[in-house]
C-alpha cells in the first residue's frame, strides 16, 4: 500500500515566483565558507538585476537560455556570478562577474529540501581558475525573514541560514587545487534599491566549529547592520544566536551597541574582481582593524569580538551613481562570548566580516 505524496505549501523557492518589476529589483543567492582547518575560504554571489523594458520573471542561476553570467536580454534580466578564493600562501583570487554558474543553484531555501543530504555547487572562472566544485549540506533552520525599508520606496529583505556543510575542491588564482572540508553560512536576499540610497552595511557570522563534523555546529552567530543615507531613522540590524541549528535569540538593532578601531594594514585588502584596478577605480575608507558587536536583552547578552587579518574588496558596479559600491569581505578571528537563556556561551574561531559602502558621490 503506497502512501501519497504530501501537499506542498509555498513556492519551491529559493523565491517567490514574482517578476522583477522595477530596473533596480534584485535577487541574491550568497554563500561564504571557511575551511575547517582556518587556512581557506570561499565566498561567492550569484544574482540577477531588472530590465529597464519591463517585468523579467528570472531567478539567480546561469540564463536558462544557455547565455553566459554576465550578459542578458530584455526578457531574462541581467544574471551575474562572481567567486572570491583565499588560501593562506595563495592569497585573494575572483573570477570577473561573468562566472560559470548551474542553472538551478543548490539553496537551502529551495524546497523541498530535507537535512544531511548533499548537492552539487560549482563556480568557475572562463580561464578555468579559480574555481571551486564542492557538495553543500545543510543542517540548520534559517532566521524568519527580515525586511529593512528606506529612501523613497526602496527595501532590502534576506534571509539567513548558518551551520552549512561543504566537502570538496577549490582551485586557486595560480592554479594549486586543494580538498578541503568547509563550515559556512547562505542567505537570500531580493529587494529594490540603488546602492548610494541603501548607504552601507556591517554584516558577518561566525560558526562554532568545536562539535561533530556532519552535524549542526553548537552554536552559531549571524549579525547585521544597515545604514541607510536617508531618512534618518531608517538604520536597521540584529544578532541572531543558534544553538544546535535552531536559532534561539534575536536582539534587534535597539537592543545593540557596534564599535570599531583602528585600522587594517592597506596591503592586506586585494581589489577584486581582476578588472577593476584598471578601471581607475577611486580608494575606500581603511577597513575596521576591530570590530566589537554588544547584544543586551532582558538578562541575555552576546559579545562579538572581531579582528581583521585580511580582506577582499569587491567592486561592485553601481547603476545610479560613478561611484562603485564596495564589499569587504574580510577575514580573521572572532571571540564570542556572553550567557543566553541562562547558559553560557563562548568560543574563538575564524569569521568573516563585510564591511560595504561607498557609493554616494
Amino acid at each position: 500500500m503506497s502512501t501519497p505524496a504530501l501537499p506542498r505549501f509555498g513556492p519551491q523557492g529559493p523565491f517567490p515566483h514574482a517578476p522583477l518589476a522595477h530596473p533596480l529589483d534584485r535577487k541574491w543567492l550568497h554563500y561564504a565558507f571557511l575551511s575547517r582547518c582556518g587556512q581557506q575560504a570561499l565566498i561567492a554571489n550569484l544574482s540577477v538585476l531588472g530590465s529597464s523594458t519591463g517585468s523579467v520573471l528570472a531567478h539567480p542561476g546561469a540564463p536558462a537560455t544557455g547565455r553566459r553570467s554576465g550578459t542578458g536580454t530584455a526578457a531574462e534580466g541581467q544574471h551575474m556570478a562572481i567567486l572570491l578564493l583565499y588560501g593562506e600562501g595563495h592569497g585573494w583570487s575572483a573570477t570577473q562577474f561573468n562566472a560559470e554558474q548551474p542553472e538551478l543553484p543548490w539553496s537551502a531555501f529551495r524546497l523541498p529540501h530535507p537535512h544531511g543530504e548533499p548537492g552539487a555547487f560549482r563556480v568557475a572562472a572562463r580561464s578555468a581558475a579559480p574555481a571551486a566544485d564542492v557538495r553543500l549540506t545543510r543542517t540548520s533552520r534559517p532566521c524568519t525573514s527580515q525586511c529593512a525599508p528606506f529612501g523613497d520606496d526602496e527595501h532590502l529583505r534576506w534571509q539567513s541560514e548558518p551551520g552549512v556543510l561543504g566537502t570538496g575542491t577549490l582551485r586557486h588564482g595560480d592554479g594549486t587545487e586543494t580538498e578541503t572540508g568547509l563550515l559556512g553560512y547562505h542567505e537570500r536576499v531580493r529587494g529594490r534599491w540603488s546602492w548610494p540610497t541603501l548607504g552601507g552595511w556591517v554584516f558577518g557570522f561566525v560558526n562554532d566549529p568545536s562539535g561533530p563534523v556532519d552535524q549542526a555546529p553548537p552554536a552559531a552567530v549571524v549579525f547585521t547592520l544597515i545604514q541607510p543615507a536617508y531618512p534618518a531613522d531608517a538604520a536597521n540590524g540584529s544578532v541572531m544566536l543558534w544553538r544546535d541549528g535552531r536559532m534561539i535569540r534575536h536582539f534587534p538593532r535597539r537592543n545593540l551597541r557596534v564599535a570599531v578601531s583602528g585600522s587594517l594594514d592597506r596591503d592586506r585588502v586585494a581589489m577584486v574582481p581582476p578588472l577593476a584596478g584598471l578601471l581607475g577605480t577611486p580608494p575606500m575608507v581603511a577597513v575596521p582593524g576591530r570590530l566589537l558587536i554588544t547584544a543586551r536583552l532582558g538578562d541575555d547578552r552576546l559579545v562579538l569580538d572581531f579582528r581583521s587579518h585580511t580582506a577582499g574588496r569587491i567592486i561592485n558596479p553601481s547603476e545610479t551613481s560613478l561611484h562603485p559600491f564596495s564589499v569587504h569581505e574580510t577575514l580573521g578571528p572572532c571571540t564570542v562570548e556572553g550567557r543566553v537563556g541562562g547558559r553560557r556561551i563562548g568560543f574563538r574561531t575564524g569569521g568573516i566580516v563585510e564591511f560595504a559602502g561607498g557609493a554616494h558621490d
